[in-house]
């Protein structure tokens, strides 16, 4: 084989390797789980409310049990009755499986020790409520805050394309915060996220889950 088609064939699989070591900084499959998904419903007053999940995935648990949807009576504090069992619960929850690739072209890098006090001022900032945001700190810090740093991107269109909720009647306003992260041993550079802080009006629907993506 001639010297020349030699450098040729060297060149190209050295740019397929850099090619995919670029595209695994972006992207990570979660390859796990869609970790605690919770669904908060704020009617304008007492409304019996429809909640269904289009989910490309295997659910794996759901509280109160999913059925063929979560048929509740909500009010205006948060408080639901699950009509299926007349019981109250503080919000809806389900855990699945999939292969969703999340994207991390932007994103922070956070020190694992500034973790909390990152996730208070950016959740509240995009719009979620003390309790909110505490409940998704509480159930997430206990695995970040050892690690030497966090990457972390707050997911848009990679996870609501993915798990589709649909709710009747129809919520006024909709804030779905899914944080997919990944823990390093040494920062990285990534451009920043902008956060664009959510409006609550009229009938409102808040989510929070994450996953920890390459797990």
């Amino acid at each position: 084989m001639k010297k020349w088609k030699i450098v040729l064939i060297a060149i190209a699989a050295c740019a397929a390797a850099a090619a995919a070591i670029l595209l695994g900084m972006y992207f990570y499959s979660s390859n796990t789980a869609d970790e605690k998904p919770v669904i908060y419903l704020y009617p304008e007053e007492e409304t019996e409310v429809s909640v269904r999940l289009d989910y490309d995935g295997e659910l794996t648990a759901t509280y109160p049990a999913y059925g063929d949807g979560w048929e509740v009576l909500a009010k205006p504090d948060g408080t639901l009755t699950n009509l299926a069992d007349g019981k109250e619960y503080s919000y809806l929850f389900w855990e699945g499986e999939s292969q969703t690739d999340y994207d991390f072209s932007e994103g922070f890098v956070v020190k694992g020790s500034d973790t909390a006090g990152f996730l208070q001022e950016t959740l509240s900032r995009m719009g979620m409520t003390p309790r909110e945001y505490n409940e998704m700190i509480v159930y997430w810090l206990p695995r970040m805050e050892q690690n030497p740093y966090n990457l972390i991107s707050f997911q848009s269109e990679a996870y609501t394309d993915s798990a589709r909720l649909a709710v009747s009647p129809e919520p006024d306003s909709v804030l779905r915060v899914f944080m997919a992260w990944k823990a390093l041993d040494k920062p990285m550079e990534i451009p920043p996220q902008e956060i664009v802080p959510f409006e609550r009006e009229g009938f409102t629907v808040v989510e929070w889950g994450g996953a920890e993506a390459g797990r």
